[in-house]
């Protein structure tokens, strides 16, 4: 079956150029001199690790946030360069690149934009309930507990920037100050009454008390219990029979999750790791999902909905335990592709074999990365114990959309292979463990992609002998005798690793073979390093989305909307009025899928195309221009 190429296209466009920032030299010293010690050709992980991430730590001043690295790497939609774009993305990866080759339906494909507007990709988490997350209420939740009063509206703007960067020295112990006076310009209870409330509200563990000083009045906050308070300061100013987490549906446009949980612990002045969740959701695209915040009411949270852009914060509970990743049972999409060309056959035919059949269980696109040099070759060095590689495939050239200093970091490195020389040219940090990490990870994506495309060319839909089914956590093999009681939708596939079993045909030896050619051995998974082992793991052939349903509508301006989301409805935004007889049609999908899936897979199938950046650039020359 062949992809069909596609007319247009929506693309994510890179920041310009930012100005790049001159590191301190005492600290630049430091590991310039240890980098030069441990240059040598025969390095080991101790050496590239240390090497790395000095790097990542000595270039950064002390306590600098992750927000500054997220702005610093992110992308952007809206600036740079188009055509530029275009022409460093043709070095990028295809879908046959990563071992996406083979379709399931029989169906015609047909183009569509996918993503034109990131509010044609909408995404709602379904908790481990069942439960699909919405906005739909902004109400705060009203405790029982009738000694704790929640904070005044005006609590909230009462102290200036000043006082609250003072008060929240004193409550971090950052200054040598036993206290902080705010003096009472407004000589009322009711003023007083505000501003206790507000510093004990803004910075629990700090107590207040009123005092006269030369005829005039100041509201004095001191530590009520000392350098103790500092663990848990919170628990102070928090009723005992309210549950101790306050959970709330975050719905964000055109942000990560990361993203999102930097700019609320910013806003709230509280560390990221106080948030949890049960799952990451895509930046451009609308997403709704559950987030749980240790001692933060709901009623100061409900005021960020009047501080921040593209969030909106409701739906609050509080309760007794946070989230933890991988609880959720999956996510529901609401997509719109849009100028679609597919007949109305062709479509129906896609979306019923969508239904029915459903589509093969790839690692995506967005799992490797968008530039020449893909993230699972690290893991294979890794696996291979090639430290020399590992370096040279983190630090060399690239062609692909990069800032500036990075692109001259990896040129100084190719040409020197001096870690110094490189060093001066990266002005931010980079989290080298995590490029390791997700390496590793990536390898085995890419082995797994490449052994499904095999095993469907080898065997088709349909459940054989050798196979593999899970049966509770354990895989086992199908018997000949057995294999009429299976579908191709019990059929896993391992990735690799040292506990797993592979299947007894020839895709068992296919794997073999591929880890062979790698210079690794099958038998033998476990790494020296304990980080680095690959346990492997069991994933399904074919998903087959729940919840199946679509509609094809017409539209003349490809800038309107083509549904309501949650926030529309709260706002009582109508429907769109859509003309009967418009220019272009678009077709709207929903579907169902469990964790770890990815809807463009999906989308793919139904389209019949390469999702690939590299691939849609190429397709969409017209549109760029």
């Amino acid at each position: 079956m062949e992809a069909v190429e596609m007319n247009s296209v929506s693309l994510k466009r890179p920041h310009s150029e930012d100005d790049v920032a001159s590191a301190d030299e005492i600290k630049r010293q430091k590991i310039l001199e240890k980098s030069k010690a441990g240059s040598d050709s025969g390095q080991s992980i101790e050496t590239v690790t240390e090497q790395l991430k000095d790097i990542k730590s000595e270039m950064i001043p002390n306590d600098e946030s992750e927000e500054q690295e997220e702005e610093d790497l992110g992308d952007s939609d809206e600036d740079g360069d188009p055509e530029s774009f275009a022409d460093m993305m043709k070095h990028g990866l295809t879908e046959s690149d990563v071992g996406i080759t083979k379709f399931v339906s029989s169906h015609k494909g047909f183009s569509g934009i996918l993503k034109e507007r990131y509010s044609d990709f909408v995404v709602h988490e379904i908790g481990k309930d069942g439960r699909v997350s919405h906005l739909d209420d902004f109400s705060v939740p009203v405790d029982d507990e009738v000694n704790f009063e929640d904070p005044s509206e005006e609590t909230f703007t009462v102290l200036s920037d000043e006082d609250k960067q003072r008060l929240e020295e004193l409550q971090l112990f950052k200054n040598k100050e036993a206290s902080v006076a705010i003096e009472v310009i407004e000589d009322t209870k009711e003023k007083r009454t505000i501003i206790h409330q507000a510093v004990k509200s803004l910075f629990p563990g700090l107590e207040t008390k009123t005092e006269d000083r030369d005829g005039k009045k100041y509201i004095i906050a001191y530590h009520a219990a000392g350098k103790k308070a500092l663990a848990n300061p919170r628990k102070h100013s928090w009723p005992k029979s309210r549950g101790s987490y306050c959970h709330f549906v975050l719905y964000k446009e055109n942000k990560d999750t990361m993203d999102a949980i930097n700019v609320l612990s910013k806003f709230l002045r509280v560390k990221p790791n106080i948030f949890s969740y049960m799952g990451t959701k895509d930046k451009r695209a609308i997403t709704v999902q559950e987030i749980a915040v240790l001692r933060i009411t709901a009623q100061r949270l409900a005021h960020l909905n009047k501080c921040l852009m593209n969030f909106k914060l409701g739906n609050f509970s509080y309760k007794n335990h946070p989230l933890k990743l991988g609880e959720l049972q999956g996510n529901h999409f609401t997509v719109v592709l849009r100028n679609i060309t597919g007949t109305d056959d062709q479509i129906e035919q896609a979306m019923h074999s969508l239904r029915e059949i459903g589509f093969i269980n790839y690692y995506g696109m967005q799992r490797f990365g968008t530039t020449a040099v893909p993230t699972y070759q690290i893991g294979r060095a890794i696996l291979q114990n090639n430290w020399t590689e590992v370096m040279d495939l983190i630090l060399k050239p690239r062609p692909g959309a990069e800032k500036g200093y990075l692109v001259k970091c990896r040129e100084e490195w190719a040409k020197t292979k001096d870690p110094a020389a490189a060093l001066k040219k990266l002005p931010v940090k980079r989290c080298v463990e995590g490029q390791l990490l997700r390496g590793l990870l990536n390898y085995q994506s890419y082995v797994w992609n490449n052994m499904v495309s095999k095993r469907i060319e080898e065997y088709g839909l349909r459940a054989v002998p050798g196979d593999l089914i899970l049966k509770g956590a354990t895989a086992v093999h199908i018997e000949e005798g057995d294999v009429d009681n299976y579908t191709i939708h019990d059929v896993v596939m391992p990735l690799p690793g040292f506990d797993v079993i592979y299947p007894k045909h020839k895709i068992g030896e296919a794997y073999k073979e591929m880890l062979v050619a790698d210079n690794l051995d099958i038998n033998n998974m476990r790494h020296k390093i304990r980080d680095y082992s690959l346990s492997g793991a069991y994933r399904k052939i074919i998903i087959r989305p729940q919840n199946v349903n679509w509609e094809v509508v017409a539209y003349d301006d490809p800038k309107i909307p083509l549904f309501t989301t949650d926030l529309d409805k709260l706002e009582g935004k109508p429907l769109p009025v859509l003309p009967m007889d418009g220019k272009f049609r678009a077709l709207k999908m929903e579907f169902s899928l469990p964790p770890s899936t990815y809807a463009t897979m999906a989308i793919r199938e139904v389209l019949k195309m390469d999702t690939s950046i590299k691939n849609q650039t190429q397709l969409n020359t017209t549109w760029l221009r």
